[in-house]
């Protein structure tokens, strides 16, 4: 799970965190959707770069095509509130908690990496009639208009591929699209944001390994993702790299200084190289909630208290609400909402420009705040856009557009005799 402040080991638990948190703000967003909203959204390709859901496939009894409720399991994408907010896909994510560093470490994270990669293509497989894989570009217009929802396939943290870096080629067969080298700790291939303050740097930025990695990416048309890296990372990403970059679920340094997010002369760097900042809705990311690190501290070892299990059960999930609460109100923690969230988005869209911003919410995987709370709420995003005085054109590309063509313009650079070689 993975905390708003503090950490992530299973992505639903978070959910739960967040879905447990009482109320502090109003700005929940658009209460009418106009039809000119929807429209738009109907006509657009509406992707979401870091859906963390894949962490609920193994769950027993939770299913992606069942509608659940996001103030009862705390769940926030699946099948049927994908169709009711408009989502046609998007990149599902393979994530790997770090953990030791060590051979066991390694070949741990390399079996639990590829357990996720297979948990998407099952789940894909045994719903045909809803889902299909997507590789390419192109892929996402025709899946939508098939009436399916796209599954790109992405990885947060390079973890699993520590103990053997060319298994990028296998994940690149089995439909990885785009990668991301760290999450909230340092490893061996870079140097992470941290969660907060940031830390010191083990490689200076980019490992000789992460750098490598970067070169492999690239000659296979595999996007590289800097979330969750640090400043020098994306320095060095954004001056190596021959394609253009993302930033798959990340917000604007300037409008809250959090180490996870990006500083405005940054995101013009980002921009200037044809590269795209996808906006993160996780609400310690978007304002200062107070979380001290004794909260930080309690949190984790209340949460720990109950086995650090995603499959609680009515009554343990009643119990740790009901804690959660008194531990917020113990620590007066503030709770972002979707004004806050807007905030970024739309001062994101000013400094890069309306081409090189998209949404990457983090859903299930901590994203959401008051207001909007899961995917069914994302035609307040589309209804704000409109209010805020952009057009089809525009809110289109940050629906999704803007994806599509950094997708095409990543894979139009690799090496044609590389991708052959992956592939046979």
């Amino acid at each position: 799970m993975k905390f708003d402040t503090t950490f992530k080991a299973g992505a639903l638990s978070a959910a739960l965190l967040l879905a447990f948190a009482a109320s502090a703000h109003a700005g929940t967003g658009p209460a009418q959707i106009s039809e000119r909203a929807r429209a738009i959204q109907a006509r657009a390709i509406n992707l979401d770069t870091h859906l963390d859901t894949p962490a609920l496939f193994s769950k027993p009894g939770w299913k992606i095509t069942d509608r659940h409720a996001f103030q009862d399991d705390g769940s926030q994408i699946d099948y049927p509130r994908m169709v009711e907010g408009g989502l046609d896909g998007g990149f599902w994510v393979v994530f790997t908690g770090q953990g030791e560093r060590d051979a066991a470490g390694n070949l741990k994270a390399r079996d639990a990496g590829l357990r996720r990669l297979s948990e998407i293509r099952e789940m894909v497989a045994a719903n045909p009639d809803k889902f299909e894989l997507a590789t390419t570009a192109d892929d996402a217009a025709r899946i939508k208009a098939a009436g399916k929802k796209s599954v790109y396939i992405s990885m947060e943290n390079a973890y699993p591929l520590e103990y053997d870096p060319s298994l990028l080629s296998f994940y690149y067969k089995q439909g990885l699209r785009m990668i991301s080298l760290a999450h909230i700790s340092h490893n061996d291939f870079a140097d992470s944001a941290g969660m907060g303050v940031a830390p010191e740097g083990e490689h200076g930025g980019l490992s000789e390994k992460g750098k490598a990695m970067i070169a492999e990416a690239n000659r296979l048309g595999i996007i590289i993702d800097q979330s969750h890296a640090s400043n020098a990372v994306f320095d060095q990403m954004l001056e190596l790299s021959r394609a253009p970059i993302i930033l798959s679920h990340s917000g604007a340094y300037d409008v809250f200084a959090h180490s996870r997010n990006i500083d405005d002369a940054r995101i013009r760097a980002l921009a200037k190289k044809g590269g795209v900042i996808q906006v993160n809705s996780l609400g310690g990311y978007l304002i200062d909630t107070g979380a001290t690190p004794e909260y930080r501290a309690e949190r984790r070892r209340l949460y720990e208290s109950f086995g650090g299990r995603d499959d609680l059960g009515d009554a343990e999930r009643a119990q740790l609400k009901a804690r959660l609460a008194e531990l917020d109100a113990k620590y007066n923690i503030r709770k972002a909402d979707f004004d806050d969230y807007m905030r970024h988005l739309l001062h994101i869209i000013k400094v890069a420009g309306w081409e090189h911003v998209g949404l990457g919410a983090d859903w299930d995987g901590g994203g959401g705040v008051e207001g909007y709370e899961d995917i069914a709420a994302l035609p307040k995003v589309v209804q704000a856009l409109l209010d805020a005085g952009y057009d089809e054109r525009q809110i289109s590309g940050i629906l999704g557009g803007n994806t599509v063509r950094l997708i095409r313009e990543v894979q139009a650079l690799a090496d044609p005799a590389a991708v052959k070689a992956a592939l046979e």
